[in-house]
């Protein structure tokens, strides 16, 4: 059957319906976003101007933070100005690009955290070889590696959805476009092709999070060894990690791993992890991580004491 297309055009449900509670969410989510991007944005920069954050670590850290400010702006940016416009609509190639670049960087985002965990690992169970294992050939072989793994899995999503006829109805029962919401607007069948995107998304999921448990299982048994202060030490350094394993992956196996349905609470879910969790993982970083904190204020105190020189030049 030839495939025909008479949607070019497709209106997003939302999250809510009433104008007043799209008023209140919009000034909630606005700050989120702002935040979202000031705080990934501080530690791509932090990063990339401290020389005392050389360590792979830091580097891998960096392109998670890029990839979470890239990540929220895929999708928040259009949720907030839709909260407020009566209609809310997006083109049917607008919506496939959303998908595209939102499993794009989900995809990027699990491998890169496999790849800290990684990296944690031989820090903790191998430390007398760290520098000659995790060189620098090693690091970009691996980043480069989570954006490849990232964009060949969404190719294969987006040549899935690409194929499929839609000649209405147009109304996509999500607040953003995803994959089964859009599935559910197709003329045909998509058993197959819903089974394809468990295969492709949800298994990625759940063998990284079994990969990430089954790391921090070994590295928690190698501590048995260790001094108290070379225990707390590690914990305190896995302890971020963990946090943010758990914040993304709980989300997307919930959402991924069962069968499709548009309930609130799935909205609800896709909220905390599209939005939320980016703001968080800076915080979460920081707040951990006694280098990362003395690196801020190293910057902000450098701009602080430039900016004094030029006044008083000024002067």
């Amino acid at each position: 059957m030839a495939r025909t297309n008479n949607v070019t055009e497709l209106i997003i449900a939302g999250l809510f319906q009433d104008p007043e509670v799209q008023r209140a969410c919009f000034a909630v989510f606005l700050p989120v976003y702002l935040a979202t991007v000031v705080g990934n944005g501080l530690i791509v920069l932090t990063v990339g101007v401290s020389q005392s954050l050389r360590a792979p670590m830091y580097f891998f850290l960096s392109h998670l933070s890029l990839v979470e400010i890239s990540y929220s702006s895929t999708i928040v940016p259009k949720f907030i100005t839709d909260l407020l416009v009566k209609v809310k609509t997006i083109s049917l190639k607008g919506c496939l690009a959303q998908i595209f670049f939102s499993h794009f960087l989900g995809v990027t985002e699990i491998f890169l955290l496999v790849v800290m965990a990684y990296d944690r690992y031989v820090a903790i169970c191998k430390p007398l070889h760290y520098m000659s294992i995790m060189n620098r050939q090693l690091c970009y072989i691996l980043v480069a590696g989570s954006w490849l793994g990232g964009s060949f899995h969404s190719i294969i999503q987006v040549l899935i959805t690409i194929q499929l006829p839609f000649c209405g109805p147009n109304v996509i029962d999500h607040y953003f476009c995803d994959l089964h919401p859009l599935f559910k607007l197709a003329c045909t069948d998509t058993f197959m092709e819903g089974v394809v995107v468990l295969a492709n998304s949800g298994l990625i999921s759940v063998f990284s999070f079994l990969l990430l448990v089954s790391s921090y299982i070994v590295i928690l048994l190698s501590l048995r060894n260790r001094s108290a202060e070379g225990r707390r030490k590690a914990l305190s350094t896995c302890a971020s990690h963990l946090t943010v394993v758990a914040l993304f992956f709980g989300p997307a196996i919930f959402l991924y791993m069962r069968p499709a349905s548009t309930f609130t609470e799935d909205k609800l879910v896709a909220v905390f992890y599209t939005a939320v969790t980016p703001m968080l993982n800076p915080i979460i970083y920081t707040l951990r991580n006694a280098e990362m904190k003395i690196a801020l204020r190293r910057l902000w105190g450098k701009k602080e004491n430039s900016g004094m020189e030029r006044k008083w030049e000024g002067d």
